[in-house]
Protein backbone atom coordinates (compact mmCIF):
# COMPACT_ATOMS: atom_id res chain seq x y z
CA UNK A 1 0.00 0.00 0.00
CA UNK A 2 3.08 2.33 0.99
CA UNK A 3 4.92 1.99 -2.24
CA UNK A 4 1.06 2.03 -4.27
CA UNK A 5 1.22 6.06 -3.10
CA UNK A 6 4.97 6.77 -3.51
CA UNK A 7 4.51 5.87 -7.07
CA UNK A 8 1.09 7.60 -7.60
CA UNK A 9 2.63 10.64 -5.12
CA UNK A 10 6.18 10.06 -8.26
CA UNK A 11 3.45 10.64 -10.72
CA UNK A 12 1.85 13.28 -9.80
CA UNK A 13 5.33 15.71 -9.13
CA UNK A 14 5.98 14.72 -12.66
CA UNK A 15 2.80 15.94 -13.73
CA UNK A 16 2.82 19.10 -12.00
CA UNK A 17 6.54 19.36 -13.51
CA UNK A 18 5.57 18.97 -16.90
CA UNK A 19 2.71 21.10 -16.60
CA UNK A 20 4.69 23.62 -15.29
CA UNK A 21 6.70 23.47 -18.22
CA UNK A 22 3.74 23.51 -20.54
CA UNK A 23 3.08 26.88 -19.32
CA UNK A 24 6.43 28.48 -19.54
CA UNK A 25 8.10 28.01 -23.43
CA UNK A 26 11.54 28.01 -23.89
CA UNK A 27 14.86 26.53 -25.76
CA UNK A 28 17.75 24.91 -25.02
CA UNK A 29 21.19 24.76 -27.20
CA UNK A 30 23.58 22.44 -26.60
CA UNK A 31 26.78 22.34 -28.54
CA UNK A 32 28.87 19.05 -28.66
CA UNK A 33 31.60 18.05 -30.87
CA UNK A 34 31.04 21.39 -33.38
CA UNK A 35 27.76 21.07 -33.86
CA UNK A 36 24.55 22.85 -31.86
CA UNK A 37 21.71 21.44 -31.01
CA UNK A 38 18.37 23.45 -29.76
CA UNK A 39 15.64 20.99 -28.65
CA UNK A 40 12.81 22.57 -26.64
CA UNK A 41 12.87 22.88 -22.66
CA UNK A 42 9.83 20.14 -22.96
CA UNK A 43 11.57 17.59 -25.48
CA UNK A 44 14.64 17.97 -23.32
CA UNK A 45 12.71 17.17 -19.76
CA UNK A 46 10.92 14.39 -21.90
CA UNK A 47 14.45 13.23 -23.20
CA UNK A 48 16.07 12.78 -19.59
CA UNK A 49 13.13 11.26 -18.28
CA UNK A 50 12.85 8.77 -20.51
CA UNK A 51 16.79 8.39 -20.16
CA UNK A 52 16.58 7.68 -16.08
CA UNK A 53 13.89 5.15 -16.66
CA UNK A 54 15.68 3.08 -19.42
CA UNK A 55 18.47 3.10 -17.41
CA UNK A 56 16.48 2.37 -14.75
CA UNK A 57 14.40 -0.47 -16.69
CA UNK A 58 18.12 -2.06 -17.92
CA UNK A 59 19.70 -2.17 -14.08
CA UNK A 60 16.74 -4.38 -12.93
CA UNK A 61 17.07 -6.44 -16.31
CA UNK A 62 20.39 -6.90 -15.30
CA UNK A 63 19.97 -7.52 -11.05
CA UNK A 64 17.31 -9.87 -12.46
CA UNK A 65 19.25 -12.13 -14.55
CA UNK A 66 22.30 -11.56 -11.99
CA UNK A 67 19.92 -13.17 -8.87
CA UNK A 68 18.10 -15.48 -11.10
CA UNK A 69 19.30 -18.75 -9.64
CA UNK A 70 19.06 -17.98 -6.51
CA UNK A 71 15.88 -16.74 -7.01
CA UNK A 72 15.13 -20.38 -8.51
CA UNK A 73 16.53 -22.11 -5.93
CA UNK A 74 14.75 -20.53 -3.10
CA UNK A 75 11.55 -20.61 -4.95
CA UNK A 76 11.93 -24.46 -5.09
CA UNK A 77 13.24 -23.91 -1.54
CA UNK A 78 10.00 -22.20 -0.37
CA UNK A 79 7.94 -24.77 -2.15
CA UNK A 80 9.74 -27.77 -0.62
CA UNK A 81 9.09 -25.94 3.03
CA UNK A 82 5.64 -25.43 2.60
CA UNK A 83 5.01 -29.23 1.50
CA UNK A 84 7.01 -30.63 4.27
CA UNK A 85 4.63 -28.20 6.85
CA UNK A 86 1.68 -29.16 5.34
CA UNK A 87 2.94 -32.60 6.20
CA UNK A 88 3.52 -31.92 9.13
CA UNK A 89 0.32 -30.37 10.01
CA UNK A 90 -1.22 -33.87 8.43
CA UNK A 91 0.93 -35.92 10.82
CA UNK A 92 0.07 -33.99 13.91
CA UNK A 93 -3.56 -33.95 13.13
CA UNK A 94 -3.17 -37.61 12.73
CA UNK A 95 -1.73 -38.03 15.98
CA UNK A 96 -4.40 -36.07 17.54
CA UNK A 97 -6.93 -38.55 15.68
CA UNK A 98 -5.01 -41.81 17.07
CA UNK A 99 -3.72 -42.70 13.17
CA UNK A 100 -0.52 -43.82 13.80
CA UNK A 101 0.24 -45.25 10.58
CA UNK A 102 -0.49 -42.18 8.80
CA UNK A 103 1.33 -40.09 12.02
CA UNK A 104 4.27 -42.37 10.99
CA UNK A 105 4.24 -42.07 7.18
CA UNK A 106 3.86 -37.64 7.59
CA UNK A 107 6.97 -38.02 9.68
CA UNK A 108 9.09 -39.52 7.45
CA UNK A 109 7.52 -36.92 4.68
CA UNK A 110 8.32 -34.17 7.02
CA UNK A 111 11.48 -34.89 8.07
CA UNK A 112 12.72 -35.58 4.45
CA UNK A 113 11.26 -31.83 3.22
CA UNK A 114 12.20 -30.09 6.69
CA UNK A 115 15.05 -30.21 8.59
CA UNK A 116 14.54 -31.33 11.87
CA UNK A 117 16.79 -29.20 13.55
CA UNK A 118 14.89 -26.09 11.95
CA UNK A 119 11.72 -27.42 13.22
CA UNK A 120 11.26 -28.97 16.85
CA UNK A 121 7.74 -30.06 15.93
CA UNK A 122 9.08 -33.25 13.84
CA UNK A 123 10.64 -34.08 16.97
CA UNK A 124 7.50 -34.61 19.20
CA UNK A 125 5.38 -35.97 16.12
CA UNK A 126 8.13 -38.91 15.65
CA UNK A 127 7.68 -39.12 19.70
CA UNK A 128 3.64 -38.90 19.34
CA UNK A 129 3.88 -41.46 16.55
CA UNK A 130 6.28 -44.02 18.54
CA UNK A 131 2.94 -43.72 21.16
CA UNK A 132 0.79 -44.46 18.65
CA UNK A 133 2.32 -47.75 17.72
CA UNK A 134 3.07 -48.85 21.16
CA UNK A 135 7.01 -47.97 21.32
CA UNK A 136 7.11 -46.62 24.65
CA UNK A 137 10.70 -47.33 25.13
CA UNK A 138 11.29 -45.81 21.47
CA UNK A 139 9.60 -42.86 22.64
CA UNK A 140 10.99 -42.38 26.11
CA UNK A 141 14.20 -41.98 23.93
CA UNK A 142 12.83 -39.56 22.00
CA UNK A 143 12.32 -37.71 24.61
CA UNK A 144 15.37 -38.10 26.55
CA UNK A 145 16.92 -36.47 23.31
CA UNK A 146 14.69 -33.22 23.55
CA UNK A 147 16.45 -32.86 27.13
CA UNK A 148 19.53 -31.88 25.63
CA UNK A 149 17.88 -29.05 23.50
CA UNK A 150 16.86 -26.13 25.33
CA UNK A 151 14.01 -25.25 23.41
CA UNK A 152 12.67 -28.70 23.65
CA UNK A 153 13.67 -29.26 27.31
CA UNK A 154 10.21 -28.93 28.83
CA UNK A 155 8.41 -30.79 26.18
CA UNK A 156 11.00 -33.72 26.76
CA UNK A 157 10.15 -33.29 30.63
CA UNK A 158 6.53 -33.18 30.16
CA UNK A 159 6.52 -36.44 28.04
CA UNK A 160 8.78 -38.41 30.37
CA UNK A 161 6.24 -37.62 33.12
CA UNK A 162 3.45 -38.92 31.18
CA UNK A 163 5.04 -42.00 30.78
CA UNK A 164 6.25 -41.98 34.36
CA UNK A 165 2.85 -41.71 35.32
CA UNK A 166 1.40 -44.15 32.68
CA UNK A 167 4.14 -46.97 34.59
CA UNK A 168 2.76 -45.96 37.98
CA UNK A 169 6.30 -44.67 38.89
CA UNK A 170 5.36 -41.94 40.74
CA UNK A 171 8.88 -41.32 42.08
CA UNK A 172 10.12 -40.79 38.71
CA UNK A 173 6.97 -38.81 37.43
CA UNK A 174 7.94 -36.08 40.21
CA UNK A 175 11.53 -36.10 39.46
CA UNK A 176 10.62 -34.75 36.19
CA UNK A 177 8.02 -32.47 37.07
CA UNK A 178 10.15 -31.16 39.62
CA UNK A 179 13.28 -30.29 36.97
CA UNK A 180 10.12 -28.81 34.75
CA UNK A 181 9.06 -26.72 37.54
CA UNK A 182 12.84 -25.81 38.41
CA UNK A 183 13.26 -23.91 34.98
CA UNK A 184 9.18 -22.84 34.41
CA UNK A 185 7.45 -22.37 37.51
CA UNK A 186 4.35 -21.12 35.84
CA UNK A 187 3.50 -24.78 34.43
CA UNK A 188 0.68 -26.08 36.27
CA UNK A 189 1.79 -29.92 35.68
CA UNK A 190 4.78 -29.55 37.12
CA UNK A 191 4.17 -27.73 40.37
CA UNK A 192 1.30 -29.72 41.16
CA UNK A 193 3.09 -33.19 41.67
CA UNK A 194 6.11 -31.07 42.83
CA UNK A 195 3.64 -29.53 45.39
CA UNK A 196 1.97 -33.57 46.53
CA UNK A 197 5.67 -34.59 46.63
CA UNK A 198 6.40 -31.46 49.08
CA UNK A 199 3.33 -32.47 51.49
CA UNK A 200 4.19 -36.34 50.72
CA UNK A 201 7.64 -35.55 52.68
CA UNK A 202 5.96 -33.54 55.10
CA UNK A 203 8.07 -30.57 53.88
CA UNK A 204 5.68 -27.90 54.46
CA UNK A 205 7.47 -24.84 54.23
CA UNK A 206 8.60 -25.52 50.76
CA UNK A 207 4.87 -26.42 50.24
CA UNK A 208 4.16 -23.52 51.24
CA UNK A 209 6.85 -21.23 48.83
CA UNK A 210 5.35 -22.96 46.06
CA UNK A 211 1.76 -22.30 46.44
CA UNK A 212 3.13 -18.58 46.70
CA UNK A 213 4.99 -18.61 43.84
CA UNK A 214 1.44 -20.10 41.67
CA UNK A 215 -0.21 -16.88 43.24
CA UNK A 216 2.26 -14.78 42.00
CA UNK A 217 2.66 -16.33 38.57
CA UNK A 218 -1.44 -16.53 38.58
CA UNK A 219 -1.68 -19.72 38.03
CA UNK A 220 -4.72 -20.06 41.00
CA UNK A 221 -6.80 -17.52 42.10
CA UNK A 222 -6.10 -15.66 45.26
CA UNK A 223 -8.92 -18.04 46.97
CA UNK A 224 -7.56 -21.06 46.08
CA UNK A 225 -4.10 -20.06 46.65
CA UNK A 226 -5.58 -18.94 50.56
CA UNK A 227 -7.36 -22.27 50.81
CA UNK A 228 -3.95 -24.12 50.40
CA UNK A 229 -2.27 -21.96 52.84
CA UNK A 230 -4.60 -22.69 55.29
CA UNK A 231 -4.63 -26.45 54.86
CA UNK A 232 -0.72 -26.74 54.58
CA UNK A 233 -0.39 -24.42 57.67
CA UNK A 234 -2.91 -26.27 59.71
CA UNK A 235 -1.07 -29.59 58.46
CA UNK A 236 2.12 -27.64 59.89
CA UNK A 237 0.61 -26.64 62.97
CA UNK A 238 -0.76 -30.66 63.37
CA UNK A 239 2.97 -31.59 63.14
CA UNK A 240 5.23 -28.76 65.60
CA UNK A 241 1.92 -29.29 68.09
CA UNK A 242 4.68 -31.18 70.40
CA UNK A 243 8.01 -30.35 69.15
CA UNK A 244 7.98 -26.43 68.47
CA UNK A 245 4.12 -24.82 69.97
CA UNK A 246 5.25 -21.49 69.21
CA UNK A 247 5.42 -21.88 65.90
CA UNK A 248 2.53 -24.42 65.60
CA UNK A 249 0.57 -21.66 67.65
CA UNK A 250 1.63 -18.97 64.92
CA UNK A 251 0.57 -21.55 61.99
CA UNK A 252 -2.37 -22.26 63.02
CA UNK A 253 -3.65 -18.81 63.59
CA UNK A 254 -2.59 -17.74 59.94
CA UNK A 255 -4.74 -20.99 59.01
CA UNK A 256 -7.58 -19.85 60.81
CA UNK A 257 -7.05 -16.11 59.51
CA UNK A 258 -6.85 -17.14 55.78
CA UNK A 259 -10.11 -19.47 56.23
CA UNK A 260 -12.12 -18.85 59.67
CA UNK A 261 -14.92 -21.46 57.90
CA UNK A 262 -12.08 -24.51 57.94
CA UNK A 263 -12.98 -26.93 61.21
CA UNK A 264 -9.36 -28.48 61.25
CA UNK A 265 -7.51 -24.91 61.64
CA UNK A 266 -10.48 -23.45 64.17
CA UNK A 267 -9.76 -26.37 66.39
CA UNK A 268 -5.56 -26.93 66.53
CA UNK A 269 -6.03 -23.01 66.35
CA UNK A 270 -8.12 -22.78 69.54
CA UNK A 271 -6.23 -25.61 70.94
CA UNK A 272 -2.72 -24.48 70.92
CA UNK A 273 -4.82 -21.31 72.81
CA UNK A 274 -6.11 -23.03 75.00
CA UNK A 275 -2.67 -24.57 76.14
CA UNK A 276 -1.64 -21.04 76.96
CA UNK A 277 -4.67 -20.80 79.52
CA UNK A 278 -6.57 -17.93 76.71
CA UNK A 279 -9.92 -19.49 76.77
CA UNK A 280 -11.80 -16.43 75.77
CA UNK A 281 -9.81 -15.87 72.60
CA UNK A 282 -10.01 -19.40 71.76
CA UNK A 283 -13.55 -20.03 72.33
CA UNK A 284 -14.07 -16.80 70.36
CA UNK A 285 -12.13 -18.63 67.23
CA UNK A 286 -14.40 -22.15 67.50
CA UNK A 287 -17.59 -19.91 67.61
CA UNK A 288 -16.65 -18.15 64.72
CA UNK A 289 -16.06 -21.02 62.73
CA UNK A 290 -19.49 -23.24 64.42
CA UNK A 291 -21.16 -20.02 62.79
CA UNK A 292 -19.94 -20.86 59.84
CA UNK A 293 -20.05 -24.47 59.81
CA UNK A 294 -20.90 -26.36 63.01
CA UNK A 295 -18.68 -29.55 63.47
CA UNK A 296 -18.43 -32.15 66.07
CA UNK A 297 -14.95 -31.51 66.85
CA UNK A 298 -15.46 -28.34 67.41
CA UNK A 299 -18.46 -28.88 69.82
CA UNK A 300 -16.10 -31.27 71.48
CA UNK A 301 -13.19 -28.83 72.43
CA UNK A 302 -15.30 -25.87 73.04
CA UNK A 303 -17.45 -27.52 75.66
CA UNK A 304 -14.05 -28.98 77.22
CA UNK A 305 -12.24 -25.92 76.83
CA UNK A 306 -11.47 -26.00 81.11
CA UNK A 307 -10.84 -29.33 82.05
CA UNK A 308 -11.86 -28.45 85.36
CA UNK A 309 -15.30 -27.63 84.50
CA UNK A 310 -17.97 -29.38 86.01
CA UNK A 311 -20.43 -31.61 83.69
CA UNK A 312 -23.28 -28.51 84.22
CA UNK A 313 -20.78 -25.71 82.77
CA UNK A 314 -20.39 -27.96 79.99
CA UNK A 315 -23.70 -28.35 79.29
CA UNK A 316 -24.25 -24.73 79.28
CA UNK A 317 -21.42 -23.99 77.06
CA UNK A 318 -22.79 -26.82 74.90
CA UNK A 319 -26.34 -24.59 75.31
CA UNK A 320 -24.01 -21.45 73.80
CA UNK A 321 -22.91 -23.00 70.54
CA UNK A 322 -26.68 -23.92 69.97
CA UNK A 323 -27.87 -20.88 70.22
CA UNK A 324 -24.96 -19.58 67.81
CA UNK A 325 -26.78 -22.33 65.27
CA UNK A 326 -29.99 -22.67 66.05
CA UNK A 327 -32.47 -25.42 64.11
CA UNK A 328 -29.34 -27.68 63.03
CA UNK A 329 -28.27 -31.00 63.90
CA UNK A 330 -25.07 -30.92 65.45
CA UNK A 331 -26.42 -28.52 68.07
CA UNK A 332 -28.77 -30.55 69.01
CA UNK A 333 -26.06 -33.62 69.17
CA UNK A 334 -23.78 -31.34 70.71
CA UNK A 335 -26.12 -30.56 73.69
CA UNK A 336 -27.49 -33.98 73.95
CA UNK A 337 -23.57 -35.37 74.65
CA UNK A 338 -23.11 -33.19 77.64
CA UNK A 339 -27.09 -33.64 78.93
CA UNK A 340 -26.22 -36.77 79.23
CA UNK A 341 -22.80 -36.57 80.73
CA UNK A 342 -24.41 -34.51 83.21
CA UNK A 343 -27.47 -36.86 83.60
CA UNK A 344 -29.67 -34.46 82.54
CA UNK A 345 -31.97 -37.07 80.54
CA UNK A 346 -35.27 -35.44 79.90
CA UNK A 347 -33.15 -32.67 78.08
CA UNK A 348 -30.41 -35.12 76.24
CA UNK A 349 -33.40 -36.95 74.64
CA UNK A 350 -35.48 -33.67 73.44
CA UNK A 351 -32.34 -32.74 71.89
CA UNK A 352 -31.30 -36.29 70.43
CA UNK A 353 -35.22 -36.78 68.79
CA UNK A 354 -35.21 -32.95 67.19
CA UNK A 355 -31.49 -33.58 65.91
CA UNK A 356 -33.30 -36.95 64.67
CA UNK A 357 -35.97 -34.82 63.10
CA UNK A 358 -33.46 -32.35 61.57
CA UNK A 359 -31.20 -34.99 60.25
CA UNK A 360 -32.30 -38.93 60.52
CA UNK A 361 -29.25 -40.60 60.87
CA UNK A 362 -26.84 -43.42 62.90
CA UNK A 363 -25.23 -41.28 65.49
CA UNK A 364 -27.95 -40.11 66.89
CA UNK A 365 -30.63 -43.15 67.39
CA UNK A 366 -27.06 -44.41 68.76
CA UNK A 367 -26.96 -41.38 71.33
CA UNK A 368 -30.98 -41.74 71.92
CA UNK A 369 -30.14 -45.29 72.45
CA UNK A 370 -27.51 -44.57 75.27
CA UNK A 371 -29.97 -41.93 76.78
CA UNK A 372 -32.68 -44.80 77.00
CA UNK A 373 -30.24 -47.42 78.26
CA UNK A 374 -28.83 -44.95 81.21
CA UNK A 375 -32.49 -43.35 81.99
CA UNK A 376 -34.26 -46.71 81.79
CA UNK A 377 -32.48 -49.74 81.22
CA UNK A 378 -35.82 -50.73 78.91
CA UNK A 379 -33.47 -53.18 76.60
CA UNK A 380 -36.69 -53.37 74.22
CA UNK A 381 -36.63 -50.24 73.13
CA UNK A 382 -32.56 -50.29 73.17
CA UNK A 383 -33.00 -52.85 70.85
CA UNK A 384 -35.37 -50.62 68.71
CA UNK A 385 -33.06 -48.26 68.34
CA UNK A 386 -29.97 -50.26 67.63
CA UNK A 387 -32.04 -51.33 64.67
CA UNK A 388 -33.31 -48.21 63.43
CA UNK A 389 -29.62 -46.94 63.90
CA UNK A 390 -28.19 -49.67 61.20
CA UNK A 391 -31.12 -48.60 59.02
CA UNK A 392 -30.51 -45.27 59.21
CA UNK A 393 -27.50 -43.01 56.87
CA UNK A 394 -24.26 -42.77 58.07
CA UNK A 395 -23.11 -39.84 59.99
CA UNK A 396 -20.91 -37.71 58.28
CA UNK A 397 -16.60 -38.17 58.28
CA UNK A 398 -13.65 -37.42 56.71
CA UNK A 399 -13.62 -38.79 53.03
CA UNK A 400 -11.18 -38.78 50.35
CA UNK A 401 -10.58 -41.21 47.48
CA UNK A 402 -12.90 -43.61 48.61
CA UNK A 403 -10.80 -43.86 52.06
CA UNK A 404 -12.86 -42.82 55.41
CA UNK A 405 -11.16 -41.50 58.04
CA UNK A 406 -11.63 -41.04 61.87
CA UNK A 407 -9.28 -37.55 61.50
CA UNK A 408 -8.82 -34.73 59.24
CA UNK A 409 -5.65 -35.22 57.05
CA UNK A 410 -3.85 -33.07 54.06
CA UNK A 411 -3.52 -35.40 51.71
CA UNK A 412 -5.15 -38.31 50.16
CA UNK A 413 -3.35 -41.25 51.00
CA UNK A 414 -4.21 -42.57 48.07
CA UNK A 415 -3.78 -40.53 45.21
CA UNK A 416 -1.42 -37.66 47.71
CA UNK A 417 -3.89 -34.74 46.24
CA UNK A 418 -3.83 -31.65 48.97
CA UNK A 419 -6.76 -30.76 50.56
CA UNK A 420 -8.61 -33.95 49.03
CA UNK A 421 -10.86 -34.63 52.70
CA UNK A 422 -14.06 -33.13 52.85
CA UNK A 423 -16.39 -33.70 55.38
CA UNK A 424 -19.71 -35.24 54.07
CA UNK A 425 -21.39 -38.47 54.26
CA UNK A 426 -19.96 -41.59 53.40
CA UNK A 427 -21.27 -43.26 50.18
CA UNK A 428 -23.92 -46.02 51.59
CA UNK A 429 -23.42 -49.64 51.44
CA UNK A 430 -27.31 -50.41 51.05
CA UNK A 431 -27.44 -50.04 47.59
CA UNK A 432 -31.50 -50.62 47.16
CA UNK A 433 -34.71 -51.55 49.32
CA UNK A 434 -36.05 -54.66 48.43
CA UNK A 435 -39.71 -55.34 49.48
CA UNK A 436 -40.72 -58.50 47.21
CA UNK A 437 -38.94 -61.24 44.82
CA UNK A 438 -40.99 -59.47 42.00
CA UNK A 439 -38.48 -56.21 42.72
CA UNK A 440 -35.39 -58.43 42.88
CA UNK A 441 -36.17 -59.44 39.01
CA UNK A 442 -37.61 -56.74 37.93
CA UNK A 443 -33.54 -55.09 38.33
CA UNK A 444 -30.89 -58.03 37.48
CA UNK A 445 -28.76 -56.20 35.98
CA UNK A 446 -28.46 -53.91 38.99
CA UNK A 447 -28.45 -56.13 41.31
CA UNK A 448 -24.97 -58.26 39.19
CA UNK A 449 -23.25 -54.74 39.60
CA UNK A 450 -20.49 -54.91 42.39
CA UNK A 451 -20.43 -52.78 45.17
CA UNK A 452 -19.36 -49.66 45.92
CA UNK A 453 -17.97 -49.19 49.20
CA UNK A 454 -15.45 -46.44 50.79
CA UNK A 455 -13.19 -47.82 53.04
CA UNK A 456 -13.28 -47.06 56.94
CA UNK A 457 -9.67 -46.14 58.40
CA UNK A 458 -8.08 -44.19 61.09
CA UNK A 459 -4.96 -42.28 59.79
CA UNK A 460 -3.39 -42.18 63.82
CA UNK A 461 -4.91 -45.17 65.30
CA UNK A 462 -7.28 -47.83 64.50
CA UNK A 463 -10.66 -46.27 66.54
CA UNK A 464 -11.54 -48.53 69.27
CA UNK A 465 -14.91 -50.08 69.46
CA UNK A 466 -17.56 -47.89 70.73
CA UNK A 467 -18.79 -49.46 74.44
CA UNK A 468 -21.79 -50.74 75.23
CA UNK A 469 -24.46 -49.16 77.19
CA UNK A 470 -24.08 -49.97 81.10
CA UNK A 471 -27.53 -51.38 82.13
CA UNK A 472 -29.45 -54.77 83.35
CA UNK A 473 -28.22 -58.16 82.50
CA UNK A 474 -27.66 -59.60 78.89
CA UNK A 475 -27.99 -55.84 77.17
CA UNK A 476 -24.51 -56.87 76.23
CA UNK A 477 -26.03 -60.21 74.56
CA UNK A 478 -28.71 -58.06 73.34
CA UNK A 479 -26.44 -55.09 71.44
CA UNK A 480 -24.87 -58.49 69.96
CA UNK A 481 -28.20 -59.41 68.57
CA UNK A 482 -28.98 -56.09 67.41
CA UNK A 483 -25.48 -55.80 65.45
CA UNK A 484 -26.28 -58.93 64.09
CA UNK A 485 -29.74 -58.53 62.73
CA UNK A 486 -28.03 -54.89 61.02
CA UNK A 487 -25.37 -57.55 59.68
CA UNK A 488 -28.14 -59.84 58.11
CA UNK A 489 -30.01 -56.97 57.30
CA UNK A 490 -26.97 -55.41 54.99
CA UNK A 491 -25.64 -58.60 53.50
CA UNK A 492 -29.11 -59.48 52.38
CA UNK A 493 -29.25 -63.08 51.30
CA UNK A 494 -32.86 -62.47 51.49
CA UNK A 495 -33.67 -64.16 54.95
CA UNK A 496 -36.01 -62.62 57.45
CA UNK A 497 -34.74 -60.25 59.82
CA UNK A 498 -35.14 -61.56 63.03
CA UNK A 499 -38.32 -60.23 65.09
CA UNK A 500 -37.47 -58.18 67.83
CA UNK A 501 -39.66 -60.10 71.47
CA UNK A 502 -42.84 -58.53 72.45
CA UNK A 503 -41.88 -55.91 74.97
CA UNK A 504 -44.06 -53.30 76.36
CA UNK A 505 -41.56 -50.82 75.51
CA UNK A 506 -41.69 -51.37 71.16
CA UNK A 507 -44.18 -48.99 69.25
CA UNK A 508 -47.08 -49.43 68.00
CA UNK A 509 -46.94 -48.94 64.58
CA UNK A 510 -43.47 -51.05 64.94
CA UNK A 511 -45.73 -53.76 66.11
CA UNK A 512 -48.37 -53.41 63.59
CA UNK A 513 -45.80 -54.31 60.60
CA UNK A 514 -45.31 -57.55 60.28
CA UNK A 515 -44.31 -58.13 56.92
CA UNK A 516 -40.78 -58.97 56.73
CA UNK A 517 -38.75 -56.76 54.34
CA UNK A 518 -34.77 -57.65 52.91
CA UNK A 519 -32.42 -55.69 51.96
CA UNK A 520 -30.11 -56.36 49.00
CA UNK A 521 -26.01 -55.02 48.69
CA UNK A 522 -25.40 -54.23 44.81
Amino acid sequence: MIRILVFLAVVFALGLGFAWLADRPGEMLVTFNGYQYQVTLMVAAVAIVAVVAAVMIVWWLIKSLWNSPYTISRYFRVRRRDRGYQALSTGMIAAGAGDGALARKKTKEAAKLINSDQEPLINLLDAQASLLEGDHEGAREKFERMLDDPEMRLLGLRGLYLEAERLGDRNAARHYAGRAAAVAPQLAWAAESTLEELTERGDWDGALKLVEAQKSTRQIERDAANRRRAVLLTAKAQALVDSDPNTARTAALEANKLAPDFAPAAVVAADMVFRQNDVRKGSRILEAAWKAEPHPDIAQLYTHARPGDAVLDRLNRAKKLQELKKNHAESSMAVARAALDAQDFATARREAEAAIRMDRREGAYLLLADVEEAETGDQGKVRQLLSKAVRAPRDPAWVADGVISERWAPVSPVTGKLDAFSWRAPMERLGHLIESDSDVAAVPAIAAAPAVEEKAIDISDVPAEKPAPAGSNGGEKDMAAAEAAGEAETTGQGAELPRLPDDPGVAPDEEADKSPRRFRLF
